[in-house]
């Protein structure tokens, strides 16, 4: 099915009306391997989202909620407000049944598959309680609309769910509700370290047909599915957008000792294209990158598994290319092997032998594409 070039306003025109939400809770042990293979954070910081507001912030600021990062603990260091904590902490005391931060996702607008707190090192301040609202609001003004304590658009994506003194607690959010902001609700006031939604980013496509996109962007829906490993970064780094801050930003698997070693990541595209070019970035691998990389591609359709490692349907996309320490890779033409306007929907990404990669991006030749 050819995807549609829509405007802000035709999507806020299509919205279902139903915002009926059903939550399960996970064990600490599974929220990873819950979402990490089909979701991204749509609240990361890395995506551009934004606090736009919040009751208070007196002890420690909102924004840390977003930070990609997990939770550190700095015993014995104070700041002029007290103890230093890595989250947010409101004031004591709080009148209100409840305090408040109204967050913009970093992507479009996103479909809600599950919430995560966190409160590491919060003990004898933690939050009790949370909850979770949504809303879809877009075009001008939007932010403004919603940033304020009268807007009265929420709709519930997390009902009021109890929490415990330093620990992750994650819930399964069935139904898939589309929403461009959340605010988060801390009952009655305390400290939360991590906030994290998790979730399909839902772009918005360009009306220009002619307009090159980054199909793997996670902001256009691209999601790193699977990978041989992960030990010092993440596989869904290589599809931030920019080109980061440090090394930790970027994907690194531990170091090979055996021969004919390779490690790689399997990336599904937020649509199906025809690739034009591909781009792989080791800005900050210094001592580090891989050797070489090569790139297949095959085309599942619906209700087909994702194939493995080892299977017939993965197509070489482009041969082993070498690359070198902190620097940007971009190989276009001849060195794209392409057979009769073969599209793809899934892209695997193979270092030799292993290393770290900052990026790797997908670019498609035009924007008439299928969904996955």
């Amino acid at each position: 099915m050819e995807i549609q070039a829509l405007s802000p306003e035709i999507i806020q025109d299509t919205q279902p009306q139903s915002h009926a939400t059903t939550t399960n809770s996970i064990p600490t042990d599974l929220i990873n391997s819950t979402f990490s293979s089909t979701c991204i954070d749509l609240i990361a910081a890395p995506l551009s989202s934004r606090i736009l507001s919040f009751s208070d912030e007196f002890f420690a600021p909102a924004s840390n909620l977003l930070n990609p990062l997990p939770p550190i603990y700095r015993p014995g260091v104070f700041i002029a407000t007290g103890a230093w904590y890595d989250g947010w902490e409101t004031r004591r005391h709080n009148p209100k049944p409840y305090d408040w931060v109204v967050i913009k996702l970093g992507v479009a607008s996103g479909r809600v598959r599950g919430v995560e707190i966190d409160t590491a090192f919060f003990t004898g301040n933690y939050a009790e309680a949370v909850s979770v609202q949504g809303c879809f609001e877009s075009g001008d003004g939007a932010d403004e609309k919603v940033m304020g304590e009268e807007y009265e658009g929420w709709k519930e994506v997390l009902g009021r769910r109890t929490c415990g003194p330093s620990q992750r607690h994650g819930w399964r959010v069935e139904g898939g509700m589309e929403v461009t902001h959340v605010k988060l609700c801390m009952f009655p006031d305390g400290g939360i370290a991590r906030f994290r939604l998790y979730g399909e980013a839902v772009p918005v496509w360009p009306q220009d047909a002619e307009e090159v996109v980054e199909l793997s962007a996670a902001v256009m829906g691209g999601v790193a599915i699977a990978c041989s490993d992960e030990h010092f970064g993440r596989k869904g780094n290589l599809l931030l957008p920019g080109r980061g801050k440090d090394m930790g930003d970027g994907w690194e698997t531990k170091r090979s000792r055996g021969k004919d070693h390779v490690d790689w990541v399997v990336v599904r595209l937020g649509a199906r294209g025809r690739v034009s070019r591909v781009v792989l970035d080791t800005r900050h691998f210094i001592g580090n990158f891989p050797q070489g990389v090569k790139v297949e591609g095959c085309d599942i359709q619906n209700g087909e598994e994702t194939p493995g490692p080892a299977d017939r349907r993965w197509t070489e996309m482009m041969g082993t290319e070498k690359l070198g320490p902190d620097e940007l890779f971009e190989f276009k033409g001849e060195q794209i092997r392409m057979t009769n306007g073969q599209t793809y929907s899934h892209v695997r990404m193979t270092m030799i032998p292993d290393g770290g990669v900052k990026r790797f991006r997908i670019f498609d030749e035009s924007t008439e594409k299928d969904e996955n």
